[in-house]
């Protein structure tokens, strides 16, 4: 692993608009960014990463089934007492998951160490899976990358073919996420067209559009009823919503489905640990109230249950804790992880997220900041696998 300077292209921002990646840029600072370019070693992609993922995804699997047999596993993930049983049936049912994102800390020297599970709602999937892959294409036409570099990246088609498989005759599915977030917006753009070629019928729907009628049923802000749904929208907030008592009643075909509630919480970090301790992927972890956490010491990193992009987690240093962005989010509990600190290349320090699709592994995208935690502003940088040495840049 390592990262490589580049030139970008002079014309990459007309690109990206014209596919609908109209978020290159946040609040002003690049969000995209080609000017440098992390290249992996095909053993570490077929050896290393993707093994990892697929590893870590069985365990996720076999701990959601732990989870829904046991009341007191639910309490320690802070999911309320109310829609319990409608997680345990969407698990008995095994409804079907389209997608997930694991989070590792990797320098390319010892195992991936995982920092988070995104598996409810993860972003990051439209840049990856099209411009990451353009920029591909485009570099090795202009001989700007070795001839047969390549990517860890089948995103696209995985997510493709994972609609199809989802829902095998088509069929009218609604598609639901905030339309004030852009990224939010063109996320699910991406998801609507995916599905339109297997054959899919999508319309949107604002989630503060979606009502109850008088049935309980769940209907867009045209009445029409939603049978199946694509959400970008957290479960855990679902489940707190005035509309959530109706959740198990009105039948719809959630994407991703609830029993995903377990996953996307980072309380599955110390449940994992406790069963699977000293596994090379696992990063030691307990519950905050957890007398067992004084095993990490004074260095060590606190988490709320639930946060996004970095809100309110905490890196503390010989005992001292750094300022955190305060969200607002904890008010449901806290875990607590060896401090593991990410790779440093020139000041940035990179995350690599693992794409899941169904149960397979489909690529990864990388994030970087200037922080030792990810945050809404890290740059999304694209990745190849080839030789370590660039070509020369006109």
């Amino acid at each position: 692993m390592r990262r490589i300077p580049l030139a970008p292209r002079p014309d990459w921002q007309a690109k990206a608009d014209a596919i609908g990646f109209v978020y290159h840029a946040t609040d002003g600072a690049p969000y995209w960014d080609e000017t440098a370019a992390y290249v992996f070693s095909m053993t570490e992609i077929e050896d290393v990463l993707e093994p990892a993922a697929e590893e870590l995804h069985r365990m996720c699997l076999d701990l959601v089934e732990e989870v829904c047999r046991h009341d007191a596993l639910m309490d320690r993930l802070a999911i309320p007492r109310e829609q319990r049983q409608f997680v345990r049936d969407s698990w008995s049912r095994r409804d079907p998951s389209l997608y997930g994102r694991f989070d590792f800390a990797y320098d390319g020297s010892g195992p991936p160490k995982l920092y988070e599970y995104n598996a409810d709602t993860p972003t990051a999937v439209f840049e990856c899976a099209t411009f990451q892959w353009i920029w591909l294409e485009e570099r090795l036409s202009t001989g700007a990358l070795p001839a047969g570099s390549d990517q860890f990246n089948s995103l696209f088609e995985a997510l493709r073919d994972r609609f199809k498989a989802i829902f095998p005759t088509g069929g009218y599915v609604h598609f639901a996420a905030e339309p004030q977030s852009i990224e939010d917006r063109q996320t699910v753009r991406f998801f609507e067209d995916l599905a339109s070629q297997v054959g899919i019928e999508p319309k949107f729907v604002a989630m503060n559009a979606i009502g109850l009628n008088e049935t309980g049923q769940f209907v867009d802000d045209a009445g029409d009823e939603i049978q199946a749904a694509f959400k970008l929208y957290p479960w855990e907030d679902m489940f707190r919503e005035p509309y959530a008592p109706s959740l198990t009643a009105a039948g719809v075909r959630w994407i991703e489905p609830a029993w995903k509630s377990i996953l996307s919480n980072k309380g599955i970090l110390p449940l994992l640990w406790e069963r699977h301790p000293d596994h090379p992927n696992l990063l030691p972890a307990f519950f905050d109230n957890d007398p067992a956490a004084v095993a990490l010491g004074e260095d060590y990193v606190r988490k709320p249950l639930f946060s996004r992009e970095g809100a309110n987690i905490e890196l503390v240093r010989a005992g001292a804790s750094e300022t955190v962005l305060d969200e607002g989010y904890g008010a449901e509990g806290h875990i607590r992880q060896a401090l593991c600190m990410p790779p440093e290349f020139d000041g940035r320090y990179p995350v690599i997220g693992a794409w899941i699709v169904g149960d397979q592994p489909a690529g990864i995208g990388i994030r970087e900041d200037d922080h030792a935690i990810t945050r809404n502003l890290a740059r999304f940088v694209p990745h190849y696998i080839g030789p370590a040495e660039p070509l020369p840049q006109p």
